[in-house]
């Protein structure tokens, strides 16, 4: 079966990084996942669980170490789940990069720029401008890779308007 969002079976909801080690370790991005929710949280269900999975087995042990560190940190039981990842399931193309989807002039710049959506959902550069308009970032860290987007002046412009209409 291939989950969707209103049929997800026994799947749960989660996102999957690619990423540089020599730029951040599979540590910190531990340390960053359990300062970012709530792993004290027992879901309702397997949709909405929290979960970590792994590739390899030095993985595994550096997630279930983790996990331990953060229930003494904590001093409660967490309910997060450490598991393989057997199978990624993207997700609709209605919820990639989703509130760059909604600010119709910067999704025309990224629409021009990957006439496939394929390499719209894999774009680096959608995924900031993605997490710039949900409110991740500041104006400083936006003015140091604006012009590394691929926007125009127009679609810089209005990214930063986006921005500073957030305060940061």
């Amino acid at each position: 079966m291939y989950p969707t969002y209103h049929d997800l079976g026994d799947h749960g909801e989660t996102i999957q990084i690619d990423f540089d080690s020599q730029i951040i370790s599979y540590e910190e991005l531990l340390d960053i996942f359990w300062r970012s929710h709530i792993p004290e949280y027992n879901a309702p269900s397997r949709q909405y669980a929290s979960m970590v999975f792994y590739h390899d087995e030095k993985q595994r042990e550096k997630a279930l170490k983790s996990k331990e560190r953060e229930e003494v940190r904590k001093k409660t039981k967490i309910f997060t789940e450490i598991g393989e990842l057997e199978k990624f399931y993207l997700a609709e193309n209605y919820h990639q990069k989703h509130y760059l989807q909604l600010v119709r002039e910067l999704m025309n710049e990224f629409s021009s720029m990957y006439t496939n959506f394929t390499d719209f959902i894999n774009s680096t550069s959608a995924a900031h401008v993605n997490g710039y308009i949900k409110g991740y970032g500041s104006k400083e860290m936006l003015n140091k890779e604006i012009y590394t987007l691929g926007l125009s002046e127009k679609g810089q412009k209005r990214l930063v308007q986006i921005v500073e209409g957030y305060g940061r």
